[in-house]
């Protein structure tokens, strides 16, 4: 039986810089406990003519984009959902709670209890392993992709040994320093602020299940979770007939090597310029905020 979820406390937040947004919860019927949902909405009326739906990964929350929000919002749209573990969302104590399914079935809960249509699905490391399929099994509510440092995984690749050693550290530290992990895979120097508020979601130690358990997760040789998902996602990515944009940082030792294969599996991706992240890390999001989302309005300008 699943532990119960847990929701970290609203004073958590309280110095949050620059997410000024209203939290807004969604409950999640097909997890364990019916855990909420939390996000942000730029325009919860629906009125806007673009929608973008920005996805993060581990150990990360919607705070992530928040240099990203504003350009973005100007041109649609925009909804930050936070994980299941992770930001406001609710999270279980336990790593054993948390699988693919759970992730895949929350995102397209989401997206279908939001009624979200014409989506531009922008998704960095586990926000595309989720989002990517997520978005090829209800294509009818997408209009666009735009992957950055993240994968569709066939399940059966060899793990760099730069991913192994994060791995390792991940399960092991004591504690978790979920700060100094978005630091170490950021080129920009974080406030003290900015690392105060990716901690801010963990008060307690036990709420950082979700992420420890998402490196192990990664569907790979020998190991991970939702590698039948993700394979069959790539079929489909394969025939994706609607624009996509795969957008890489030059920098990122982890996911580097996946942005020019991803780019080949998705036919659409090179009607799309040749595009890198100069300088950007990681958490590209970070480095180049401001300058993605531009790249991001233009895209979708030339293909609306």
């Amino acid at each position: 039986m699943a532990s119960e979820p847990v929701s970290t406390p609203e004073e958590a937040f309280a110095e949050i810089p620059d997410y000024d947004y209203e939290p807004r919860y969604v409950t999640i019927e097909r997890a364990p406990g019916d855990p909420e949902m939390a996000y942000i909405d730029t325009d919860p009326e629906g009125g806007a003519e673009e929608t973008f739906l920005c996805l993060h990964g581990e150990p990360t929350w919607g705070f992530l984009y928040r240099k990203m929000v504003p350009t973005l919002a100007e041109r649609g749209r925009v909804v930050v959902p936070d994980s299941l573990g992770f930001g406001r969302s609710d999270k279980y104590t336990d790593r054993e709670d948390y699988d693919y399914q759970l992730h895949y079935d929350a995102v397209e809960e989401f997206v279908e209890t939001l009624d979200l249509t014409g989506v531009t699905l922008v998704c960095q490391d586990w926000g595309g392993i989720v989002g990517l399929p997520v978005a090829v099994d209800n294509e009818e509510r997408f209009a666009r992709l735009v992957p950055m440092n993240t994968d569709c995984p066939t399940g059966t690749a060899e793990m760099a040994d730069e991913w192994h050693d994060f791995r390792e550290f991940v399960e092991s530290a004591d504690p978790l320093p979920i700060g100094m992990l978005i630091q170490n895979a950021t080129a920009t120097e974080l406030r003290d602020a900015e690392l105060s508020a990716y901690e801010a979601p963990f008060p307690e130690e036990e709420l950082k299940a979700g992420a420890r358990e998402f490196p192990d997760m990664v569907p790979r040789a020998g190991g991970g979770d939702g590698g039948a998902v993700t394979s069959a996602a790539r079929e489909e990515l394969a025939e994706w007939e609607k624009p996509a944009f795969v957008l890489f940082a030059d920098s990122d030792p982890i996911t580097r090597g996946a942005r020019d294969p991803l780019r080949g599996l998705i036919p659409t991706a090179t009607d799309q310029p040749d595009t890198w992240v100069e300088g950007a890390m990681h958490f590209l999001q970070e480095d180049a905020g401001e300058e993605i989302a531009t790249e991001i309005v233009d895209f979708v300008d030339r293909t609306s």
